[in-house]
């Protein structure tokens, strides 16, 4: 007995932290979170970049999603390294990699001047703001001096640079949740494993709402803060030309990167299997990780093996039809999360830091209690494969109807003189103030009617605060009634639509996330044990594929689509200045009922499949499992080859 001591209890608790798999969950969750805010970050802050440097809504979009390029090019390889490197110190790397190219993208800001905006680019002397004249020959040595700051090289190598910053992003997380998942799920008890991934995603998905949320902090303080002094900033972040201060939040994300990444440099190659005294299932052979064969092979013999390996893994019809449903979603989401701030900004007449408000702190949250509340009922029901299947479906389908009302919720686009509902480049009201093509400082006219400036207007003087800013616009030609104009936009008037619409976005949120952790475990027990590394990269490499890269570039571009108004600044185009917003809402949530219906399509197909199976299974009993479509540890020995190729078992 005394002999007996010493010995078991090694074995039944390992010693210190970083043999607990528990404390690797940990780490690795504050990790991805640190991760995903520096994504829900630059989602959170596309639409002030855009407006900064002057992006078309599909230039933000490639930005948004380039990150995915390096990613999509080395994660096939996750599949062959994964077996055979020391995963947690891997995972490190990729943060303190991730950590670098934080402080790549916020450089832009520090290399070009100050940002610019209509008032000082085609403006100077005493008409700074803007007013019709009958004379604007001093437009040019200004306009000129400005339009060389955008030529010098500083300015040209902005887009590069933050496009090479993504792509390093992307690089970097190419091995931290591959090689986490499986990391968890070799080292973790079948029972705990579901309700590790739920947690693991739940709290992963928290970093894009911190993102959010930070931005919509950081994007109060005005661009160049650094720069100027507080009485030198003249916009407010209710003003259409107001852009906050991008960069700040990936400074603070780069120091977080450096933190969480430390703890992996001390987590072991190989850890001791969590006790498995109440699964069911358990049995000695299962307490030490599956050999991988692809293990034995060198590079070469698996690159030429790659093809052959991954045809295998996609012939399973329960893997392929779980990740194309996933892919769906994961496309919506991608599109959603990059440009769903700038919708609610402009079809409900909101500021950006509200807008990203509104993503962080409603919509991100709601989808992370769905996906916990999945992983709970995975674990307490014991939920089998096809009853997994079920729930996705039943997740997506209550999804559909939440969002299909959507479509029906905002208001018509609000009346710019010379832009909408008619166009035209010149209004014969102040056709004699020669207004230059390029401002850009909106006002809203006394009659209801928005103008693009109050030259446009035929404004000829204003009124100034005791802080020197203008109040109001008067003796507007253009302008009906009372003929003064007000500064800022008219808005679209569909303020008081805001709170059903959130409503309706959150409960689709938080009913769809229902689906991600059930779909995540179909995948990992539906494939043999041996293929789960390599499924899990496949799965990943079709994500970046198929979803996250084109998805934010497709609604970008569907978004240019509904652009009345582009931007110009020394003759190129920039950003789009006003927007068809009847086009916008129905283009943009369209595009999102398309994914939503692919998805359920895709689950719809699971469920056919798999009672299909089950009735070839039932005749003989020997051959049913219970949590798992697969065991990966050991086949039935009653069922015969026919049987095991159909639960996707290798034989």
């Amino acid at each position: 007995m005394g002999a007996n001591n010493p010995a078991s209890p090694p074995r039944a608790q390992p010693r210190g932290l970083f043999n607990s798999i528990k404390f690797f969950v940990l780490c690795h969750s504050l990790l991805q979170l640190s991760q995903l805010l520096v994504s829900g970050y630059m989602k959170s802050s596309i639409s002030t970049i855009e407006r900064r440097y002057g992006l078309s809504s599909q230039k933000s979009g490639l930005l948004a999603a380039f990150n995915e390029v390096g990613n999509t090019v080395l994660i096939v390889f996750v599949s062959f390294f994964g077996s055979r490197v020391h995963r947690p110190r891997f995972i490190g790397g990729g943060a303190l990699l991730a950590c670098m190219a934080s402080l790549l993208i916020a450089m832009p800001h520090f290399l070009g001047g100050q940002y610019e905006y209509t008032k000082h680019i085609s403006s100077s002397g005493d008409n700074s703001s803007g007013l019709c004249q009958s004379e604007n020959t001093f437009l040019t040595s200004s306009s000129n001096q400005s339009c060389s700051k955008e030529e010098s090289p500083a300015q040209q190598v902005v887009y590069p640079l933050l496009l090479l910053g993504q792509l390093l992003l992307g690089i970097a997380a190419v091995p931290i949740q591959p090689f986490g998942i499986s990391y968890i799920d070799d080292y973790a008890s079948k029972k705990n494993s579901p309700l590790y991934l739920g947690i693991l995603l739940a709290v992963t998905s928290i970093g894009p709402a911190v993102g959010f949320i930070t931005g919509s902090f950081m994007l109060r303080f005005y661009v160049d803060f650094d720069k100027l002094s507080k009485d030198q900033i003249e916009l407010n972040h209710k003003d259409l030309r107001w852009v906050g201060a991008w960069w700040l939040g990936f400074l603070v994300a780069a120091c977080l990167l450096f933190l969480t990444a430390m703890p992996y440099l001390f987590f072991p190659s190989i850890m001791p299997k969590e006790d498995e005294a109440d699964d069911d299932e358990c049995t000695p052979d299962s307490k030490q990780p599956q050999t991988n064969p692809l293990q034995e092979l060198s590079l070469l013999q698996f690159l030429k093996s790659f093809p052959r390996i991954a045809l295998r893994t996609l012939r399973s019809p329960i893997y392929l039809l779980v990740v194309l449903a996933q892919v769906n979603l994961a496309a919506l989401l991608a599109g959603l999360a990059t440009f769903m701030a700038k919708f609610i900004e402009r079809q409900f007449s909101q500021t950006v830091s509200f807008s990203t408000m509104m993503i962080g702190g409603v919509c991100i949250p709601l989808a992370v209690l769905g996906t916990v509340l999945g992983g709970v009922l995975m674990r307490r029901l014991n939920l089998s494969i096809s009853s997994a299947s079920k729930l996705c479906t039943a997740a997506v389908l209550l999804g559909l109807f939440c969002s299909t009302p959507l479509l029906f919720i905002g208001c018509p686009t609000q009346k710019v003189a010379g832009v909408f509902p008619t166009r035209s480049d010149a209004l014969s009201c102040s056709a004699g103030c020669r207004c230059p093509q390029e401002a850009f400082n909106p006002v809203c006219g006394s009659d209801g009617v928005e103008f693009r400036s109050p030259c446009h207007a035929g404004c000829m003087a204003m009124e100034m605060d005791t802080l020197n800013k203008a109040v109001n616009y008067t003796g507007c030609r253009c302008v009906g009634g009372l003929g003064y104009a007000s500064p800022g936009t008219c808005g679209s008037g569909c303020s008081h639509l805001l709170l059903p619409f959130m409503v309706l976005i959150g409960l689709t949120a938080f009913v769809a996330s229902f689906s991600q952790t059930p779909s995540y475990m179909m995948i990992l027990r539906t494939v043999p044990a041996e293929d789960k590394s390599f499924a899990v990269g496949v799965q990943y490499m079709l994500f970046r594929v198929l979803a996250f890269m084109p998805g934010p570039v497709l609604y970008g571009s569907v978004i240019d689509t509904t652009c009345l108004l582009w931007g110009k600044k020394c003759g190129k185009q920039t950003y789009c200045l006003y927007f068809n917003l009847d086009s916008f809402r129905q283009r943009f949530l369209g595009l999102q009922l398309v994914f939503v219906c692919g998805g359920l399509l895709c689950f719809l197909l699971t469920v056919v499949v798999l009672r299909r199976r089950r009735r070839v299974q039932e005749p003989q009993a020997g051959c049913k499992g219970g949590y798992e479509l697969v065991n990966g540890q050991k086949a039935p020995e009653k069922c015969t080859s026919k049987e095991t190729e159909l639960m996707g078992i290798k034989t």
